[in-house]
């Protein structure tokens, strides 16, 4: 089947490299979605944290397409509704840092806790500043005016092959690590680090909250 000619453009547009590099970037460096993988990686291990990085991407795709047809607009013309949204947020956050700071001992019985599900990891991008500016910035630098819809597409196609590989990096490094992780209190101590570690990643989030 032959693509549209807009499209077409689009594919092979010169600013594809460019925002395939962005949302690599943007995927694969630390931020709040990879802290979390990486104590799902350590506590559960890759496979039951599986439904955590798909909700993640798919989350993320799901909110570019929401700021690509003017969510993002609401909410500079609403203000107050963008810091409601704050205000969940930190709440949502102090909740997801206690349950990675309780989590129990990797591979007991006694291990209660349940990795994040699908639904869960895809709300959390909605609380997310790096998810927002990642949707903000395909959205501003790499959608073209005369075929938005086209390029806002493809923007979500990209997003969808890159994000995902690269957030498995920080699930396979948790994994990696849960080897060592085997004494209670070494794993404790993992856990409390990678809470604190989630509430300095959305420090900036917070921060508005307080203001």
């Amino acid at each position: 089947m032959d693509l549209p000619l807009d499209m077409s453009a689009q594919l092979s547009s010169p600013l594809l490299l460019p925002l395939a590099m962005f949302v690599f970037v943007s995927s694969i460096t630390p931020g709040p979605n990879n802290v979390m993988l990486t104590a799902s990686g350590a506590n559960f291990g890759y496979q039951r944290s599986v439904p955590h990085m798909l909700g993640i991407t798919f989350g993320g795709v799901f909110m570019l397409l929401m700021v690509g047809t003017g969510l993002g607009a609401l909410f500079a013309q609403l203000p107050w509704l963008y810091a409601v949204l704050q205000g969940i947020g930190a709440v949502y956050l102090l909740w997801l840092a206690w349950k990675i700071a309780t989590c129990g001992q990797a591979g007991t019985a006694q291990a209660k806790p349940q990795p994040l599900g699908f639904w869960q990891a895809a709300a959390f991008q909605w609380v997310n500043p790096k998810a927002w500016l990642m949707s903000v910035g395909v959205v501003a630098a790499y959608t073209s005016p005369q075929a938005y819809w086209p390029s806002l597409l493809l923007g979500m196609a990209v997003m969808l092959v890159v994000n995902y590989p690269c957030i498995s990096v920080w699930t396979l490094f948790g994994s990696a690590v849960r080897r060592w992780l085997q004494s209670p209190r070494a794993l404790q101590w993992f856990n409390w680090t990678m809470a604190g570690l989630l509430l300095l990643s959305l420090w900036p989030m917070m921060a508005g909250v307080l203001r």
